[in-house]
């Protein structure tokens, strides 16, 4: 602007001869300003289009952390699982010991029930162990559902972005853009 305002500028103080030097001054600035606001469009769009590839890629990346981390709570849920149950089935081998050696029979009503007992509360704890695990699983895949579902609105935003950028700024750069041609 300041180009343009001391090509207006200077014929008016100098005369004529000037007047023609000022006129192409004033023109080359305006092209220069001209290609400045193109530049500044281009670059606008292309930020808005990497900012939309970038989410994506980060969106992306979060899902399948998030699919790996329920993979390994699965896993890990299988190996408790089986450390408590054979924590269990230890103590109710040693239990039976332990009433052999009394000289209880394994087969009594109170050896029966005591092993029933036993196995009900090895049951109940594999059960809350596989339940827990089952929860944090479905939990971690619901994130990663999200996170792939942001992934893709972060490139729509940014997609979105830039053609919202192109129809707004583009007239300003390229007046005749979207004018309708006829043909004769």
């Amino acid at each position: 602007m300041c180009v343009i305002g001391l090509g207006a500028l200077v014929p008016g103080l100098l005369g004529g001869g000037a007047a023609a030097a000022g006129a192409g001054a004033a023109a080359a600035g305006a092209g220069a300003v001209g290609a400045l606001q193109t530049l500044a469009t281009v670059a606008t769009i292309a930020g808005s289009l990497y900012s939309g590839v970038q989410a994506y890629g980060q969106g992306k990346a979060q899902e399948a952390a998030l699919r790996d981390q329920a993979r390994t709570e699965a896993q890990l849920t299988a190996t408790q699982d089986q450390r408590q149950r054979g924590k269990m089935e230890g103590m109710i081998r040693q239990q039976g010991a332990e009433l052999l050696a009394r000289g209880v029979d394994l087969s009594s009503p109170t050896a029966v029930y005591l092993g029933q007992t036993a196995a009900q509360e090895l049951s109940f704890d594999s059960q809350a162990i596989r339940s827990t695990g089952q929860a944090r699983s479905a939990e971690l895949t619901s994130q990663a559902a999200i996170a792939s579902a942001n992934a893709s609105a972060g490139l729509l935003k940014g997609t979105i972005g830039a053609a919202s950028d192109f129809l707004t700024m583009g007239p300003e750069v390229w007046p005749g853009l979207f004018r309708e041609r006829q043909l004769a």
